[in-house]
């Protein structure tokens, strides 16, 4: 899933596309309005995060454009104008959502996580179907597994991942599978990475972490499930 994140600010811009990266995402950059509408058009995001002050074209006309271009893409707003009267016109002209900075990190994610879901079930994908490992459903629509009662949530990546090494199972996956599969082509493998998502993710999802059942380490190669 691609995301288009319009932001002058450098560092904001960076921490913003590292939270999404981290989470899965495949991120555009833009640091002024005209490169982040020629990034639209030229690779078509499945949503967008804005700043509204930008150089060249403000957020607010970028929005506007946007939703001339496509009335469905998510658009969110990521600004330091924090006044109702803001909010108000950056959803009226479209915006699905508006984030005031300074913001933390789970907040952050918890939005895209709902905008993503969003845009999960309106594509209605067969990646977007549920299938189950042992115990656990997993829901890719909705980021979400589900062990009786308990909801656990998950990352893009996270999902992926699970769905990896389910229509694999029985399979040790290498660590370049996983990484090309998961992350990309373009991502440069470092085993590390790896290891600590699936150790994130196994708190979240094994019932006992210390002894995995559903992410398997294969010594030497990578990882596997059992089914």
């Amino acid at each position: 899933m691609k995301v288009l994140v319009a932001e002058d600010d450098s560092l904001i811009r960076r921490a913003v596309v590292e939270v999404l990266a981290d989470e899965g995402y495949r991120v555009l950059e833009a640091a002024d309005g005209k490169t982040a509408l020629e990034l639209f058009q030229t690779h078509h995001p499945d949503f967008v995060c804005l700043d509204v002050m930008m150089p060249e074209v403000n957020g607010f006309d970028v929005c506007r454009a946007l939703r001339d271009l496509d009335t469905a893409v998510p658009i969110v707003f990521i600004s330091a104008k924090s006044e109702e009267v803001d909010k108000v016109v950056g959803l009226e002209l479209g915006a699905d959502d508006f984030i005031v900075k300074p913001f933390g990190v789970k907040e952050l994610v918890a939005r895209i996580r709902s905008i993503t879901r969003r845009c999960q079930r309106r594509a209605a994908s067969p990646e977007a179907e549920s299938f189950c490992m042992r115990d656990l459903e997993v829901n890719p629509s909705e980021l979400r597994a589900r062990r009786g009662d308990q909801a656990i949530d998950l990352s893009l990546r996270g999902v992926g991942l699970l769905r990896l090494l389910h229509q694999h199972r029985g399979e040790a996956l290498d660590r370049s599978t996983i990484f090309d599969q998961v992350w990309g082509e373009e991502y440069f493998p470092n085993s590390r990475t790896l290891d600590q998502h699936v150790s994130r993710l196994r708190k979240r999802i094994e019932a006992e972490p210390n002894q995995p059942e559903l992410i398997r380490t294969v010594h030497g190669v990578g990882y596997r499930y059992d089914g």
